[in-house]
């Protein structure tokens, strides 16, 4: 996805970092609308839909964590969360709560844009017309690799712009084991133990969607030592 077509919504009840956000990504090719909170966000919502979406964790009312986990009940926008520095339990919940990266405040405005430009490159490509659906059988969940969609009978699944990004390298090569930091790296994040951590929550969100039994799993498995492994059907 180019980032010149790329909509984005920032969610910070700071009105100074909201416009400065705001500015900064505009002088780089994006479209951007602000909410102040997440009750302005989800009016906003309802109306217009986003490539994707800064939202700030510590705000009044209703806070980003929880704001996340509601939006994956109806939406796969990637989200973005800018978090506290050292605030490690927040980060940690807001991947389980369906976010795709996060940020510590302070920041570079640099080093969002190069978040928010890794996570649009991750999102799938639009199918072409002539395209020849190759599938792989998880039980009763089907995921077609040329289109990056997952469906569970007849019903869609959907995945994370992180996650979709995770079927794509375990697609690419089914049962063969991939290595933490090879999908960190693949996935545009800095390395380290952190990181790492991260991905492991990725995996554990993708497993709730295709695994029978996520703490048993068959489809999505751990090999010890070498990282994880897609053993499809």
């Amino acid at each position: 996805m180019s980032k010149l077509d790329a909509h984005l919504l920032i969610v910070d009840d700071d009105e100074r970092i909201r416009d400065l956000l705001k500015k900064f990504l505009m002088r780089h090719g994006f479209l951007v609308t602000a909410a102040r909170d997440a009750a302005h966000a989800r009016r906003i919502l309802t109306g217009l839909d986003f490539d994707l979406i800064v939202l700030d964790v510590m705000m009044p009312g209703e806070d980003g964590i929880t704001l996340t986990k509601a939006l994956r009940e109806t939406l796969s926008t990637p989200i973005l969360l800018l978090t506290a520095r050292g605030e490690t339990e927040n980060r940690i919940a807001g991947l389980e709560a369906g976010a795709d990266d996060y940020l510590g405040k302070p920041f570079e405005p640099k080093e969002l844009l190069l978040r928010i430009n890794a996570i649009l490159r991750r999102m799938p490509d639009t199918p072409t017309e002539d395209t020849v659906p190759k599938i792989l059988h998880l039980g009763p969940i089907r995921y077609d690799i040329e289109r990056g969609e997952m469906w569970h009978g007849d019903q869609l699944v959907r995945l994370t712009a992180t996650e979709s990004q995770l079927m794509k390298f375990f697609s690419a090569c089914p049962h063969e084991p991939v290595s933490r930091a090879k999908l960190v790296e693949d996935l545009g994040r800095d390395r380290g133990q952190a990181q790492e951590r991260a991905v492991d929550v990725q995996i554990t969100r993708l497993r709730r969607k295709i695994e029978p039994n996520p703490k048993q799993p068959r489809y999505l498995q751990t090999v010890r030592g070498a990282g994880y492994m897609l053993a499809p059907d």
